[in-house]
């Protein structure tokens, strides 16, 4: 069995602002390992690293402990400030870095903190490269030079690089001056781009969390908190409603009645339009072991395949990749339309939607009607450890009981979280009670085992 990363969750590195892997000590050695690992895989002159950040307050102390490590290896670093992550992905891109690097912990709350760090191509790295990071940091030696401090060399003119190719992904001659918006920014990143997008494309928008003080960022809004965007859409009679994450690389969505419709309405909508168009590659979508089943169904009977990942969009990606499939996502909202970026970008995913009313002429709430999930349940458990669910004998026939009741009509997922102490239960079925009870009861399982006392 190959190795797998230890510190590197399915999304960076992550944990409480100033305790470990996220103190002052461990993030300069990080930026020192990574420094490190790009010299020694640079055949192209000068290791150049570009950083940004969402709107944590430990971002900016983090940003500079991160670029002094790298700078101790003989990296130059560029701060572009805040800036979504995908934003970041397209300067790494489109602008020759060697690598970059985002502050953030996406979707947590402002305590938490993260550092994701992107291939020269603008993707996640490989799991053999945060392998050759671990083991620079292994042999990391505390001195005296860790406590350096100097400031960043800022260029936060750089995003309106990003800004410039979000604009691109609009047709000329494509008028959306006729919608009427409700956007949530969850005080992230996407505060920073959203105003200046949305009046250069001449859409009229009710901006919703857009003031970030540092502490904030998700709390009680966003994409996992989309309920008062919904609401607001409902009360305006808005065209479509949007909720981003703290880094905006994931967006819900509502329609004019207040529904909300999460990232598999997005692929039921989007990939038969493609489809008609000529540009769904490979026939078929990306999704993950949280798909909704009702989804595969349906995509079926259009003529659509439907390939499963593991959970997280460094595995979407990977699967579109090496399938040459053009569309995939997860359900919490990460979409990724490779032809445009290799990134999940909640900005691009609602651009598309956009383009997609537009094109079709038809309301958002109509172009997801003919779809109805199975009803679905996540339970999450907070666990002190991380044993082989399917070693413990009480949840693996917990598990199996309800495979057994629920038949081909339903499936049960039960993992670890990837960025936190979590045990997730998923089950969904065509019959509600039956989701009900087997969840509680898998759930229950897993805490008596697991559960933190």
């Amino acid at each position: 069995m190959s190795r797998k990363p230890k510190l590197f969750g399915t999304d960076g590195i992550r944990g409480v602002a100033g305790e470990y892997p996220l103190d002052r000590e461990t993030v300069w050695n990080i930026g020192s390992a990574l420094g490190k690992v790009l010299q020694d895989g640079d055949q192209q002159g000068a290791v150049r690293v570009v950083l940004g950040q969402d709107t944590r307050e430990s971002g900016s102390w983090i940003a500079r402990r991160l670029a002094a490590g790298l700078r101790s290896a003989g990296a130059q670093v560029i701060d572009a400030g805040v800036i979504t992550t995908p934003g970041l992905a397209f300067l790494t891109r489109h602008h020759g870095y060697s690598a970059g690097a985002v502050i953030s912990a996406s979707h947590n709350p402002y305590k938490d903190n993260g550092i994701k760090i992107l291939s020269n191509s603008g993707t996640k790295l490989s799991e053999s490269v945060e392998l050759e990071i671990e083991r620079e940091l292994a042999q990391a030696e505390s001195g005296e030079e860790w406590h350096s401090d100097e400031p960043l060399e800022n260029a936060p003119h750089l995003w309106e690089g990003y800004l410039e190719g979000l604009l691109g992904i609009i047709p000329a001659g494509l008028a959306l001056s006729q919608y009427r918006l409700v956007v949530d920014c969850g005080n992230g990143a996407a505060y920073r781009v959203i105003p200046g997008l949305l009046s250069r494309l001449g859409v009229k928008a009710r901006l919703l969390s857009d003031r970030p003080d540092g502490r904030n960022i998700n709390l009680g809004c966003g994409s996992l908190f989309p309920q008062a965007m919904a609401e607001t859409t409902a009360a305006l009679s808005a065209d479509l409603g949007v909720a981003f994450d703290g880094d905006a690389d994931r967006a819900i969505f509502a329609t004019r009645e207040g529904a909300l419709f999460d990232g598999d309405y997005i692929l039921f909508m989007m990939a038969p339009f493609l489809k008609r168009h000529g540009t769904l590659q490979g026939s078929a979508v990306v999704g993950t072991l949280m798909t909704n089943l009702a989804l595969e169904i349906a995509l079926a009977g259009r003529g659509i395949g439907l390939k499963r990942t593991s959970v997280g969009d460094k595995y979407v990606l990977e699967e579109m990749l090496r399938s040459g499939i053009n569309l995939g996502g997860e359900p919490s909202g990460h979409i990724i339309f490779s032809d445009v970026s290799l990134a999940g970008d909640g900005i691009i995913t609602l651009l598309e939607v956009l383009r997609l009313m537009a094109e079709t002429g038809r309301p958002f709430e109509d172009l997801g009607r003919n779809y109805t999930p199975f009803p679905q349940i996540i339970q999450n458990v907070r666990i002190r450890e991380k044993r082989p669910l399917e070693s413990i004998p009480e949840v693996a026939r917990a598990i199996q009981e309800c495979r057994s009741e629920i038949g081909e009509q339903g499936r049960v997922v039960v993992r670890y979280s990837g960025t936190e102490p979590l045990a997730r239960v998923m089950i969904e079925a065509s019959e509600a009670r039956l989701v009900e009870r087997h969840a509680a009861r898998i759930a229950q399982t897993i805490d008596a085992v697991l559960g933190v006392r």
